[in-house]
């Protein structure tokens, strides 16, 4: 069993997906990981040692070695970082940028990716959190998997539930509709492993140091997916993401 998990930037995979990397490992599953871009215009976190004006292409170097480390760490068998530049949250997009890019291009990336592995489930944000490169590459993965020589069994977006990330950013338009939400994994035993990921990113500082106890714990305990290859049918939200055995 396979997982091609695509992400835009380096801190994606751990904040984002690290739950679904871990339960992955637990479940033998073997792991790639596609990052679009270095996040050469993320903030250094304060004590990271890195001046607030850092340049940005020392940047992409330390949070690209931070998303190595923290593949590792979850057991990650292969790591892809392509060269299109952070396009950063608003503004005109630099040229070489995620958003400046020939969205085909982005796609064929993608398909050549899915190609070569030939994952049996791929998982990608689903941008409700409004950034616009995680729009991109949600978009782009989402094209390629009708294109690449073997469809995959299973295509998830990972989601932020409405219902807790419209009232922590105070956006109710943020998150995706709790209705949506197809999957629902209790991953509370593996909060210590995506910690220790999350934490393999020292540059950044994770959204969920600014919660308290109760509602970090509601993001983080909880994987919630949204099925869209093959579509959802209805029923009961499935359980896991990764197919019984044939």
């Amino acid at each position: 069993m396979k997982l091609l998990v695509a992400v835009a930037h380096p801190d994606d995979e751990a904040f984002g997906c690290g739950s679904v990397l871990a339960h992955a490992r637990a479940r033998g599953v073997a792991v790639t990981v596609a990052c679009a871009t270095r996040g050469e215009l993320g903030e250094p976190a304060p004590g990271s040692g890195l001046p607030a004006d850092v340049d940005p292409v020392r940047l992409g170097e330390v949070r690209e070695a931070e998303l190595r480390a923290a593949c590792a760490s979850l057991g990650v068998d292969r790591v892809d970082v392509f060269d299109w530049l952070d396009s950063g949250t608003e503004g005109e997009p630099a040229p070489g940028s995620l958003m400046a890019a020939d969205p085909e291009s982005v796609v064929a990336a993608i398909v050549a990716l899915l190609d070569e592995v030939r994952p049996d489930v791929v998982v990608t944000l689903d941008a409700s959190d409004g950034h616009r490169d995680h729009a991109v590459v949600r978009d782009a993965t989402v094209a390629a998997i009708g294109r690449c020589s073997t469809r995959p069994t299973r295509t998830y977006l990972w989601c932020l539930p409405r219902s807790l990330l419209g009232p922590f950013t105070g956006n109710p338009e943020l998150g995706t509709p709790d209705d949506a939400i197809t999957t629902v994994v209790d991953v509370r035993p593996l909060l210590g492993e995506r910690w220790a990921a999350m934490r393999a990113h020292g540059s950044q500082v994770p959204p969920y140091d600014a919660m308290g106890d109760e509602l970090q714990l509601a993001f983080l305990a909880t994987d919630r997916l949204r099925r869209i290859d093959p579509p959802w049918p209805g029923g009961p939200v499935e359980e896991d993401w990764v197919p019984p055995a044939a």
